[in-house]
């Protein structure tokens, strides 16, 4: 007996809508365009970076914006030793949770820098910003190690 010919088609699913950011996270991607980092203040005091829409203690919506520094210190770091393709960078780097002068919670980013040698907790990082910036977390290129004064 032989066997019926299978019928194939190529097909790609693709998704047809877009969504919107909202105000808190389209406020602080439109900042991020300008170059400026904002987060937002909690009922408990603490500033959050990046913003949240709800507190994380009462689950109330949160409104207070507030503009933090570009420069901060890492809390812990992984050292990427093999990038893989879909990594910011081609050469070793870390992912670094750095928490910027002027918040209380820090964020993921990226960290370039010549060894992992050069990284410590503690360590201070300043932001470095695409040539372009469109709105996107990627607006902050990387974090490089802060130049002592």
């Amino acid at each position: 007996m032989s066997q019926p010919e299978v019928l194939t088609q190529a097909f790609e699913l693709g998704f047809t809508y877009t969504r919107s950011t909202g105000p808190v996270v389209g406020r602080f991607l439109t900042e991020l365009r300008d170059r400026r980092i904002f987060g937002i203040k909690g009922s408990d005091g603490r500033v959050i970076v990046p913003p949240m829409e709800y507190d994380p203690v009462t689950a109330e919506e949160l409104s207070e914006f507030v503009e933090v520094g570009q420069q901060g210190e890492i809390v812990s770091f992984a050292w990427v030793k093999e990038p893989r393709a879909a990594h910011p960078f081609d050469r070793p780097f870390a992912w670094a949770m750095i928490k910027l002068d002027g918040a209380d919670v820090a964020m993921i980013h990226c960290v370039a820098a010549q060894s992992e040698g050069e990284l410590a907790t503690g360590a201070r990082v300043q932001a470095v910003w695409a040539d372009e910036t469109r709105g996107f977390i990627t607006d902050i290129r990387c974090f490089e190690l802060a130049q002592e004064n």
